[in-house]
């Protein structure tokens, strides 16, 4: 059975060797996760997509700086496009201080494409598996993980619009991605099992 997350760290290491057909094939793998992402940061569809073709350009550029013992490939990917995508925000200066971030919102445009119904399904899945976990976590962690990740706020600017000192909203943000990992990571165990 072939373990993803290796042909992944495959992928990365040829590209690192100028392999250009292996870039073809992490795109093929994850644009639509970069695409995600960015859609929920930037909330256009048309910056999304510029956000996703550069961050395959710095992944080209940075693949020799991915380390496999420090995260996986997808969870790499989304850190590049979160940050490209705070950046491109910050760029534009289209984010209003006074704007509210709630988990509700945070949803990627519905696709069309009959061609692309299984895949649409695998999204829709994978998002409620997403929001049902965040749904778990304490109202206060959601707040400062939604400010963070869909906002573009810094943990310094967190503290301030909450009122709350920074070590506190650091350590909410870090128990909650602590949390949303072993609860994502039961769900897809048990998916597996139930496929086998």
């Amino acid at each position: 059975m072939r373990n993803p997350a290796a042909d992944d760290v495959a992928l990365i290491e040829r590209m690192a060797k100028g392999h250009s057909e292996a870039l073809s094939e992490l795109y093929d793998r994850h644009n639509r996760l970069i695409f995600s992402v960015a859609l929920a940061i930037v909330g256009d569809r048309a910056t999304a997509e510029e956000i996703t073709l550069d961050v395959f350009v710095l992944v080209w550029q940075r693949a020799g700086t991915y380390h496999p013992d420090r995260s996986k490939v997808s969870t790499w990917l989304t850190a590049i496009t979160r940050h490209h995508a705070i950046d491109i925000l910050r760029r534009l200066d289209s984010r209003a201080d006074s704007k509210s971030v709630s988990w509700d919102h945070v949803q990627p445009e519905a696709k069309h494409n009959p061609y692309e119904v299984e895949e649409s399904v695998e999204l829709s899945l994978q998002r409620e598996r997403i929001q049902a976990a965040i749904s778990q976590l304490p109202a206060e962690q959601q707040e400062a993980l939604a400010l963070a990740f869909f906002g573009g706020y810094t943990h310094q600017q967190i503290s301030e619009r909450l009122n709350q000192s920074l070590g506190t909203v650091k350590t909410r943000i870090r128990l909650a991605m602590h949390k949303l990992r072993h609860l994502l990571q039961d769900v897809e165990e048990s998916s597996i099992n139930k496929s086998e």
